[in-house]
C-alpha cells in the first residue's frame, strides 16, 4: 500500500552558493553525503541540489515536513551505477517506523538549472 508520495525541486545555483558553507553542509548532510557531493567536482552543486530535493520529497511523502525530523537523518546514498536510495537513521527512522513505512523509492533528475526528486513510500499493515 502506498503511504505517501512527495516531490521537490531545487535550484542548482542556490546550492552552488552554499557549497562553501560548512555549517550548512553539516546541518543538512551526513558525512557520507558530504563526501559524495564534494567528489563530484564541477557537478557538486548539482549533486547537492538533488540530495537536498530528495530529503524534502521524503518528508513530504511522510506528510510531516521536517517537524521533528533532522535532515541529516535522511541519508541519500547511491548504489553502484548511480541509482539513489534512502538510508534512514535516528528521527527519520523512528518516524518512518511509526507510520509503518516498509519500503521507499527515489528518483532524482537534473535539467535546466534544476534538480527534481520524487519519493514513494510503501507500507501499512
Amino acid at each position: 500500500m502506498i503511504i505517501g508520495v512527495g516531490t521537490d525541486l531545487c535550484e542548482i545555483s542556490r546550492m552552488a552558493g552554499l557549497l562553501q558553507d560548512t555549517a550548512f553542509l553539516k546541518r543538512y548532510f551526513d558525512p557520507r553525503e558530504q563526501a559524495y557531493i564534494l567528489s563530484k567536482g564541477v557537478f557538486a552543486a548539482s549533486a547537492m541540489a538533488g540530495i537536498f530535493a530528495a530529503k524534502e520529497a521524503f518528508v513530504k511523502a511522510l506528510r510531516k515536513g521536517f517537524d521533528g525530523i533532522r535532515p541529516e537523518d535522511i541519508l541519500v546514498l547511491h548504489r553502484e551505477g548511480g541509482a539513489p536510495y534512502y538510508e534512514l537513521q535516528g528521527s527519520a527512522q523512528s518516524e518512518a517506523k511509526k507510520q509503518l513505512v516498509t519500503k521507499s523509492h527515489l528518483s532524482i533528475s537534473h535539467e535546466g538549472g534544476l534538480a527534481v526528486a520524487f519519493c514513494v513510500l510503501e507500507g501499512g499493515l
